[in-house]
C-alpha cells in the first residue's frame, strides 16, 4: 500500500494541475526561450517532433472510425440535411474570410515600397495539382493503400460511403442484416473510444511538445519577421481576430449562442492547432472540445473530420493578405476585379487542394496565377513569394488556429439547428 501511494504521488504536481494552464505555460516559456536563446535552444526540436508524430499517429484511425460512427449514427435522411448545412457554412465563411483578408491587406498595404530584385524560390519544391486530378484522386482505387499512406481525402470518402451503407443496414427490416450492422457499428464505436483515450494520454505530453515547437520556430524565424514582413504578419493576425469576433460571433449569436462561452470551450483545440499547425493533428482535441460543448457524437464525428480537410477560413485570409503583399512588393496594383478573382479562386482552391502537403502555399500559387502574377524563377514575384515562404511557419500558426475554430463553430450551429445541442453547457 505504501508503494502504491508513492507511485500515485509521483509527478502528481504535473498531472494534477490544469492541462490548459500547463499548455499555456509551455507556450509562454517557448516564446521566451526561442527569442532569448535562439540557436542554443534548437536541441529541443526532437521533443516537439515527438509531439507531432504522436498526434499524426492517431489521425488516420480517428478519422476512419469517427466518420464511420458519425455517419452511421445519423439516419440517411438526416445525414443529407446535416451534410448540406455544414458544407454551405464552410463555403460561406470561406468567402467572408478571403474578403476580410483583402480588406486588411488594402488597409496595411504590406510589401509597399519594397524593391525586389529577381530571385528564385530556393529549396521549395511545390507543384500545382490539376483540379480535375485532385478531385478524381478523392476516390481511392485501394482504400487499404490510402489508409497506409495517410491520404486523408480518400480515407474520408471511403469512410463516408462505409458509414452510409452501415446506416442503411442498421435500419434494415432483415433482422440478421440489422444485427450484423450493429456489431460492425459497435466495433467502430469501441475503436473510436480507444483512440480518444489515447489522445487524452498524448495531451498530457502536450505542454512539453508545445514548449519545444514554439521555441524552435521563434529561434529560427523570429528575427526574420522584423521588417516588411512584420506588416503582413500583423495584417493577417488582425484579420484573423476580426473574423473570429465579427463573422463567428455573429453566426453564433444568430443561433442564440455566445462567443465568449464558445471560446472558453474551444481554447484547448485552438492552442493545439496554433502550435502544431495541423488541422488533422488537432482533430482528436477538437472532438474532445465538441463533447464538452454538449454536441452529440453523431454530429461532430461527421462535421469535424470533414472540416479539418475542406474548411480553410484562416488559410483563405492568408491568401488575401499575401496576394496583396506580393502585388505591392512587385509594384502591381490589384484592381477590384483582380480581388474578386482572388475570392473565387481561393474558394475553389480551398476544396481542390485539400489534403495536399503545403496546401496554403500551393493555394497561393493558384491565386497568384489567376491574377496574372505567376511564380517563375528569376522574377520579382518569385522573390516576394520566397519571402512569404521564409516565415510561413508564423503565418501557418495563426491560420491553422482559425481553420480549427471555424470547424467547431460550424459544428456548434449545425447541432443547434438540429435541436441536438445540450444548451446547459452554454449557460
Amino acid at each position: 500500500m505504501e508503494e502504491e501511494s508513492k507511485k500515485s504521488g509521483f509527478m502528481s504536481w504535473y498531472f494534477g494541475s490544469n492541462l490548459l494552464k500547463r499548455i499555456l505555460a509551455g507556450l509562454i516559456l517557448g516564446v521566451i526561450a526561442g527569442l532569448l536563446l535562439k540557436e542554443k535552444i534548437l536541441w529541443v526540436q526532437p521533443f516537439g517532433d515527438l509531439f507531432i508524430r504522436l498526434l499524426k499517429m492517431i489521425v488516420v484511425p480517428v478519422i476512419l472510425f469517427s466518420l464511420i460512427v458519425g455517419t452511421a449514427s445519423i439516419s440517411p435522411y438526416r445525414l443529407g440535411k446535416v451534410g448540406v448545412k455544414i458544407i454551405v457554412y464552410y463555403l460561406l465563411t470561406t468567402v467572408f474570410a478571403v474578403a476580410i483578408g483583402l480588406i486588411f491587406g488594402n488597409l496595411f498595404k504590406p510589401g509597399l515600397g519594397l524593391e525586389l530584385a529577381g530571385g528564385e524560390v530556393a529549396g521549395v519544391t511545390l507543384s500545382k495539382p490539376s483540379l480535375t486530378n485532385t478531385l478524381l484522386n478523392i476516390v481511392p482505387t485501394n482504400p487499404v493503400e490510402s489508409l497506409s499512406k495517410g491520404d486523408v481525402l480518400p480515407i474520408i470518402f471511403f469512410a463516408l460511403l462505409f458509414g452510409i451503407g452501415l446506416s442503411f443496414l442498421r435500419e434494415s427490416e432483415n433482422e440478421d442484416l440489422k444485427h450484423s450492422a450493429n456489431i460492425v457499428y459497435g466495433f467502430a464505436n469501441g475503436a473510436a473510444e480507444v483512440m480518444y483515450k489515447i489522445v487524452r494520454g498524448i495531451m498530457e505530453y502536450a505542454p512539453i511538445g508545445v514548449f519545444a515547437l514554439v521555441a524552435v520556430i521563434l529561434a529560427k524565424e523570429g528575427s526574420r519577421v522584423i521588417g516588411p514582413l512584420a506588416t503582413a504578419v500583423a495584417a493577417e493576425y488582425l484579420a484573423l481576430i476580426v473574423h473570429v469576433i465579427v463573422i463567428y460571433g455573429l453566426i453564433l449569436r444568430l443561433f442564440g449562442l455566445r462567443l465568449t462561452k464558445f471560446l472558453s470551450h474551444a481554447k484547448e483545440a485552438m492552442i493545439t492547432a496554433f502550435v502544431t499547425r495541423s488541422s488533422n493533428g488537432t482533430l482528436p482535441v477538437s472532438m474532445a472540445c465538441a463533447e464538452n460543448m454538449g454536441i452529440p457524437k453523431g454530429i461532430y464525428s461527421f462535421t469535424l473530420p470533414l472540416g479539418a480537410t475542406i474548411n480553410m477560413d484562416g488559410t483563405a485570409i492568408y491568401q488575401g493578405v499575401c496576394a496583396l503583399f506580393i502585388g505591392f512588393a512587385v509594384g502591381h496594383d490589384l484592381t477590384l476585379s483582380d480581388q474578386l478573382i482572388i475570392i473565387l479562386t481561393a474558394l475553389l482552391a480551398s476544396i481542390g487542394t485539400a489534403g495536399v502537403p503545403g496546401a496554403g502555399a500551393i493555394m497561393l500559387l493558384l491565386v497568384l496565377d489567376s491574377i496574372g502574377l505567376p511564380v517563375e524563377p528569376g522574377t520579382p514575384v518569385a522573390a516576394a513569394y520566397a519571402m512569404i515562404l521564409g516565415v510561413d511557419a508564423i503565418f501557418d500558426m495563426g491560420r491553422t488556429c482559425i481553420n480549427v475554430t471555424g470547424d467547431l463553430v460550424g459544428t456548434s450551429v449545425v447541432a443547434k439547428s438540429e435541436g441536438e445541442l445540450d444548451i446547459s453547457k452554454w449557460q
